[in-house]
């Protein structure tokens, strides 16, 4: 399948596992999600591992290693051991080659992974009766060929150097070194097995005898069992949870839950064949994988299934997810599960591919607006935040009549929303939407408040009448709006030879406290007052002291009257003399 032809199919898939938010922007709850909480959705789809067969996350070095079969659709021999990148499905390596029955090395399809190995690579089953281990780099499996008849599942073993396997009925406990038996313990049936290493058991399943056997690997013997439900090919799944011990057991179209004591504690029906499932200790959920029959009859529709449950409560965690083109027809999926839950890995063998699908939370708001007081024609800004997976997208909202309705505001998709405040919004609401494909959430609504542009503290400036000998000084002009901390404006003193000069008018209110101060010609003073945020002083044209401020204002009255009474004592002693 081409790059793009991929692409496209994960978009396909992606649309259809989730319903996009609506367009519209209802009036709801403040402050919290209002569609979805967690969800799991297609992410990735890695097509160059041949045929999977199984799948293991390491929890150590955290690559991806697929065992794999040919794929017979494409021209390349795909067999072995595929060590992939999980975030990108690029191919870090390919273990092709393992020992057979004479010990020579050929290609091998690798079949049952049984688990990690400390620090990274796997234990490994390779067909028909190959045991060994492989790791990212090596030119081939390091394996040994057991006698007896095919291998049908393996396992860790439970003493150091040893591994279980299934071969039909029988269980043994070999060297992992040279395929020696250790021990081993014939069973009725069966064929599939789980180990639980931290309580010395294995379940042993024999799905075409009903029968689930707890086996004690202290004795190696049997020490209870329980029927199954029948099973129409004799195939099935059993998983032990590591962190309760309860063993999880899927038959045909049910999942059956025993506890430790084999008795059962819960039966969750599947539309589709239970195949496989594994478990998240941090999240505490077990994650299940469903596959169509794939025969196009009955009821089949070609599409699998992962569910996720609670595996205190066994209660559905999220919605269940679709798997397109998931059937059983070519082989069995299997289900691996990245530490905490945040990806989840499938493997598809009717169309050669793992599905990576990833975890989507939505979003929760972590950072509200606060309200804000501005002045018109002032810079306003609004800030949210919030969390989610992925990462959410924003959108701002007005509303002029409450909050009843909203409106997106244009344009605005970034977590600070700043514009120029105008009069017409005093008093509307804004508040930020965050969405991603789980959910939406709205923020709390943060109230704008706009004042008038002359509103506040004021100054106003004063005019200086001009004392030219004897004739009435003209009107000063109207000063001019002083700017915030205060600038001088002339007014326009009068001047006629030989008349006494008269005080200006005083000058038109400054915004914010700017001074204004009046200019004299020929040492008349200018009276005036201004805000008290104003200049302190401040010389007029000519050499005379302009008042400019109230703090020199009142000074300059006294002084003018001083000035005043001198004058009048000198012409009592003139006249007097």
């Amino acid at each position: 399948m081409s790059d793009s032809a991929r692409a496209g199919r994960v978009a396909a898939l992606a649309a259809a596992t989730f319903a996009l938010a609506a367009s519209g922007a209802p009036a709801l709850a403040d402050g919290g999600p209002e569609r979805g909480a967690e969800s799991y959705g297609v992410a990735a789809e890695f097509g160059a591992a041949g045929k999977p067969r199984d799948v293991l996350l390491h929890p150590e070095s955290g690559k991806l290693y697929v065992g794999s079969d040919d794929n017979p659709d494409t021209e390349a021999d795909e067999r072995g051991l595929h060590v992939l990148d999980p975030a990108t499905g690029r191919v870090r390596g390919l273990v092709a080659q393992a020992p057979g029955s004479t010990g020579a090395l050929r290609p091998s399809a690798v079949a049952r992974i049984a688990g990690p190995l400390p620090g990274d690579g796997v234990l490994l089953h390779y067909p028909l009766r190959g045991v060994g281990t492989a790791k990212d780099g090596d030119a081939a499996v390091k394996g040994v060929w057991l006698t007896g008849s095919s291998i049908t599942d393996i396992g860790p073993g439970v003493t150091p150097g040893t591994v279980l396997v299934a071969q039909g009925a029988k269980l043994t406990e070999v060297d992992a070194a040279t395929g020696a038996p250790v021990r081993g313990l014939t069973l009725p049936g069966g064929g599939r097995f789980a180990v639980d290493a931290a309580r010395n058991t294995v379940w042993f399943a024999d799905f075409t005898g009903r029968r689930l056997s707890k086996v004690d690997t202290a004795s190696f013997t049997v020490t209870a069992s329980v029927e199954l439900a029948p099973s129409e090919n004799g195939s099935g799944f059993v998983e032990a949870d590591p962190e309760t011990g309860a063993v999880w057991v899927g038959v045909q179209k049910a999942v059956y839950v025993f506890d430790a004591a084999l008795g059962l504690k819960k039966t969750i029906q599947g539309g589709d064949y239970a195949k496989d499932a594994a478990f998240d200790r941090a999240s505490h959920r077990a994650y299940v994988v469903w596959q169509d029959g794939g025969s196009g009859t009955g009821g089949d529709d070609n599409t699998g299934a992962l569910t996720v449950y609670g595996t205190g409560d066994f209660a559905q965690a999220v919605a269940p997810v679709p798997l397109p083109g998931n059937h059983g027809q070519l082989g069995a999926a299997s289900v691996a599960v990245q530490p905490g839950g945040d990806a989840v890995y499938v493997t598809n063998p009717a169309q050669g591919r793992v599905t990576r699908l990833e975890r989507r939370t939505a979003p929760k708001v972590t950072g509200q607006p606060e309200d804000r007081s501005v002045k018109d024609g002032e810079s306003v800004t609004f800030t949210a935040a919030a969390t989610g997976t992925p990462a959410p997208t924003v959108r701002w909202q007005s509303s002029k009549d409450g909050g009843r309705t909203w409106a997106y505001a244009a344009g605005e998709s970034a977590a600070a929303y700043t514009f120029t405040a105008k009069a017409d919004r005093d008093g509307h609401r804004f508040r930020a939407e965050f969405a991603n494909e789980a959910g939406t959430a709205h923020s709390a609504a943060a109230t704008l408040k706009v004042a008038a542009a002359g509103d506040g503290d004021t100054g106003s400036g004063s005019d200086g009448g001009q004392q030219s000998g004897g004739s009435t000084g003209s009107p000063g002009s109207t000063g001019s709006p002083g700017t915030s901390g205060g600038s001088d404006t002339s007014g326009t003193s009068g001047s006629t030879d030989g008349s006494t000069g008269a005080t200006g008018t005083s000058g038109t209110s400054g915004a914010s406290g700017g001074s204004v101060g009046g200019t004299t010609d020929g040492g008349s003073v200018g009276g005036g007052s201004v805000g008290g945020s104003g200049a302190r002083d401040a010389y007029g044209s000519g050499g005379s002291l302009a008042a400019t401020g109230a703090s020199t204002a009142l000074p300059l009255a006294g002084a003018s009257a001083g000035l005043l009474a001198l004058g009048w004592v000198a012409y009592r002693r003139g006249r007097g003399a």
